[in-house]
């Protein structure tokens, strides 16, 4: 990590919440479009920087009440977000460093009311796919290799989340993602 990603984090403690980069920023908006790089992988569990950036997103993510945060929007460009496992009992929140998505589904859906903490007081429906395969690294330094699914709002939609926080560390926002509405052209017969 660069001085000045380490600098933020050791800005606050454990129990510090971040500042949450906004669009209508426009300073944060142009970091928010930048890509993220990898994480070093090795010595995870004992990388103190690491693990205090990882606390304070956690902290983060409870005190805005979100299912997701990536990195990026915190104003580190680093490959790293934590997501919420609606799929797994008590709904725990996963450490996801140096994320891939390794294959999909071929078919999309169209996932209602997306939202992002990043984009005050905007949600739309956008176009996920119904399954992702992924490979992360957990905050212990273990890598994970998993299929998340999952498309309904009032059920599991774990791999939409991913989708979603996987799409930060590329530069996309939610916004990129919208359906359009497709209607069909009237056309007068002669």
């Amino acid at each position: 990590m660069t001085s000045n990603e380490k600098s933020l984090i050791n800005s606050g403690s454990a129990d510090t919440p971040f500042r949450v980069l906004q669009t209508d920023n426009k300073k944060d908006s142009l970091f928010l479009r930048k890509k993220s790089i990898d994480l070093d992988a090795k010595n995870i569990a004992t990388n103190k920087d690491l693990q205090l950036l990882i606390d304070r997103l956690q902290m983060t993510l409870a005190v805005e009440s979100g299912v997701g945060i990536a990195a990026p929007q915190v104003g580190i460009g680093r490959n790293l977000f934590l997501f919420l496992r609606i799929d797994q009992k008590g709904m725990p929140v996963q450490v996801a460093i140096n994320p891939r998505i390794v294959g999909h589904s071929a078919e999309t859906f169209l996932f209602e009311r997306d939202g992002c903490l990043s984009v005050p007081e905007l949600s739309g429906t956008t176009n996920r796919y119904t399954w992702v395969d992924v490979e992360y690294y957990d905050d212990n330094g273990t890598l994970i290799k998993e299929r998340l699914s999952g498309g309904s709002r009032g059920g599991d939609f774990t791999g939409v989340i991913f989708q979603h926080e996987y799409d930060h560390l590329q530069g996309i926002l939610f916004t990129d993602r919208l359906a359009s509405a497709v209607s069909p052209k009237l056309q007068k017969e002669d």
